[in-house]
Formats: structure tokens, C-alpha cells, sequence
């Protein structure tokens, strides 16, 4: 198996030049500046891009396709103003997010192409990025269109940033690396008029996506976990539910999914306009693979209704960054107030998340022993297995 490196010298070099590896030499390629050179602009981005997944010991990782060619949020879209240049990160890669003066937002490789400086570090100048190491400037396609050092000349064509798609849904930015098999997922009461809407966290956690999914469609450890707010030791059964197939109504742009109904626990606190404890009807939907949404009904509350979509960025294989979006009729409780009760859940989830072993989500039987209320994981786990999921699981 040939690295990352030693492939795109492979497939840039002139003909005539052969890749190779001397003893005591690093990185698959001969010594001599005229190798390098020889190599096309794509293979130099390949070698640079592996020399840094090689330092920064991501060789290894495997690139999941599915996730590769799905959409993610990468930051809250009202911090992102029209001058700052914002870095994200998504699957290994680095980002630099920014908007231009029309609004639109972009996000780009947080990679220089002259010497591999930060973009990030730069500046925005009216529609264009401008790099804080030698100043050299970029318009909206990528293409740099000045160079100080020489103003009077032309940037060659392969002067360019990696552009990747960008576009903002649900109050969050979201980017495709890359090319979009999909739409983003969809939260159909995110666009009701009726609900107010917040978007809480991010939340970091040094687990895999597939995992932080898991655990949110989990009810049997609300008594456990959440005990006195969203579960009780003394009210721990998990009646029986219904669980099939959710067609998300996108079509070819669309997934089919997983869908729970009729999941009923009893919640001491389910929100925060909650009098008293009650029982509460759960409707679960995963409408992507790292994406999934309840909706909530209290018997006790007549006229509340609650969403909650989950949304994991996965920074890398092992290391996740949750977004949770509430739409819901609370005109009382002030946003501090919401994002602190998720702040709240979230962080009692936090160590058991990252206490999990194997850290990966097994699909085989075996590994794990499941029980009857584990029938919505075990269908989400079969829909990763069919989808082809590779980040996450084992």
C-alpha cells in the first residue's frame, strides 16, 4: 500500500521521473529540487496534505466516503460577521470559514497555498481573503490574484485555495468536503412559525459520532444519568415501542432512515415549564447517519410541544462536536435559561460517552450485550451497516 504522499507524487511526476524511496529518506520521494518541481499542482496539495496527517498522526485514519460527501455543522452562522475569518475543523481537516460582503458564506482549507500558513490568520478585505504571512490575496473562486512581491506580475493559475461547499441551515454553518450526495438532514419544525427556536452548544467530547447518536436515542439510562430531571431510579422500566423504517420526504436527495413511535418514559423535570412529573411521549427519527431528532409531547402539559435535533460535527473519528437545535412553544424561559438546561444534560452524558469501550459502535453481535429496550440502537447500528458507514464502527 503506497501513502498518501508516494501517491500523488505517482500521479504528478513527468514522465521520465520515477517515485522512490532511499534509505534514510522520509515521505516516498528522491531527493533533488527538479522531483518536486516536475510534480502538477495536485499532487504537490496530496504531498503537503499527507506530510501534515503524518505529523499530526492521522495517516492512519481511513477517509469515510458517506461522511465525506455529507453536509456538517461547523459553527453558529450569527458569529460568523462579514470581516472575521472563522477556523473550523471537520474529519481531520482544517477550515477557515468567512462571508462576504453579500452574505454568502464560504469555507475554504485553512492552507496557504505558498507556504502553508494559516489563512485563518489573515484578513478579510472587502471580497477577498488576504494572507497574513506575505500578503498574497484571494478572490471568491480561490484564485489569488496578487502577490506583493511581484504586484506587476500574474499569480500562476495553480496559486489557489481549496474551496469546499458551504451553506447555512438551522441557524449553523454547514459544509460539504465533499461532493454533495445529499441535502442537509431535515427539520421540518425548524421552519414553524409557532416554535421558537435556539441552537445550544457546541458540546466537544472525546468520543465518535455514532456513539453521541447512540446515547441520545437511548431511554433506558434517564433514570441513571439524568436521574431528577429527565428520569427517576424509581421509574426505570422502558415499555415496549414501535420501531421501522423513516423516509425523509427528500427523495434522491434524501435518506432513508430509522423511525421510533409510542416511546413513553416518565420525567420528573422534562422541560422547564414542567410543574410536576408526568409521563412523556417520545418520537425519535435518525435522518442521517450523525443526525437525529425527538419530538416530545407531556401528558401533563397540554398545548407544549418540544424538538430537539441532534447534529454531531465529527472533528475526527474519535473526537466529536455536538449541536443541539431546539424548536419548541417555551415564550417564557429566556435562552440562557434553555441552553443551560441542555448544558446541563449534556454534561451528565459527558463521561460515560467518553468512558465507552470499545470506542467504536459495534455492528456484529457479540461484542456487546443488547436487551429489549435497545431496539431503536439496534436499528440505527443495522442502518449504519447498510448505509456502509466506516467512521465509528467496527
Amino acid at each position: 500500500m503506497t501513502s498518501g504522499l508516494t501517491e500523488g507524487l505517482t500521479l504528478g511526476l513527468k514522465p521520465g521521473l520515477k517515485p522512490g524511496l532511499k534509505p534514510g529518506l522520509k515521505r516516498g520521494f528522491k531527493p533533488g529540487f527538479m522531483h518536486w518541481a516536475a510534480a502538477s499542482p495536485a499532487a504537490r496539495f496530496i504531498c503537503g496534505q499527507a506530510m501534515n496527517k503524518m505529523e499530526s498522526g492521522e495517516a492512519n485514519e481511513i477517509r469515510d466516503l458517506l461522511l465525506w460527501n455529507d453536509w456538517h455543522p461547523v459553527a453558529n452562522a450569527t458569529t460568523l460577521g462579514v470581516v472575521a475569518l472563522q477556523p473550523a475543523r471537520l474529519q481531520n481537516e482544517e477550515l477557515v470559514l468567512w462571508r462576504d460582503g453579500n452574505g454568502m458564506v464560504h469555507a475554504w482549507d485553512d492552507r496557504c497555498p505558498h507556504r502553508g500558513a494559516r489563512l485563518s490568520l489573515g484578513r478579510v478585505a472587502g471580497e477577498r481573503i488576504v494572507c497574513a504571512y506575505h500578503g498574497w490575496q484571494f478572490d471568491q473562486s480561490g484564485k489569488c490574484v496578487l502577490q506583493p512581491a511581484q504586484p506587476r506580475e500574474t499569480p500562476p493559475a495553480a496559486a489557489c485555495a481549496r474551496r469546499f461547499h458551504a451553506r447555512e441551515a438551522y441557524g449553523m454553518v454547514w459544509v460539504c468536503l465533499g461532493d454533495p450526495a445529499l441535502d442537509p438532514p431535515p427539520f421540518p419544525e425548524h421552519g414553524q412559525p409557532q416554535l421558537r427556536k435556539v441552537l445550544c452548544g457546541p458540546y466537544v467530547v472525546q468520543a465518535c459520532g455514532t456513539r453521541v447518536i447512540e446515547n441520545f436515542l437511548d431511554m433506558a439510562h434517564f433514570g441513571f444519568i439524568h436521574e431528577g430531571v429527565l428520569g427517576d431510579v424509581q421509574h426505570t422500566e422502558v415499555p415496549d415501542y414501535r420501531v421501522g423504517p423513516y423516509d425523509d420526504g427528500l427523495g434522491a436527495c434524501g435518506l432513508r432512515g430509522v423511525i421510533a413511535t409510542g416511546c413513553f418514559v416518565w420525567q420528573p423535570v422534562s422541560n422547564l415549564l414542567a410543574a410536576e412529573g408526568s409521563m412523556v411521549e417520545y418520537t425519535y427519527r435518525v435522518v442521517r447517519p450523525l443526525t437525529a431528532i425527538l419530538t416530545k409531547l407531556p401528558r401533563q402539559q397540554q398545548g407544549f410541544a418540544e424538538a430537539i435535533s441532534l447534529h454531531v460535527q465529527p472533528l475526527s473519528e474519535f473526537v466529536s462536536q455536538a449541536w443541539v437545535v431546539l424548536a419548541l412553544t417555551d415564550a417564557v424561559s429566556s435562552d440562557l435559561e434553555l441552553r443551560a438546561f441542555q448544558d446541563r444534560i449534556f454534561g451528565q452524558d459527558l463521561a460515560i460517552l467518553e468512558s465507552q469501550r470499545p470506542k467504536r459502535v459495534p455492528l456484529s453481535p457479540g461484542v456487546e450485550i443488547p436487551q429489549r429496550a435497545d431496539r431503536l440502537s439496534a436499528a440505527y447500528r443495522r442502518m449504519l451497516g447498510d448505509l456502509g458507514m466506516r467512521w465509528g464502527v467496527i
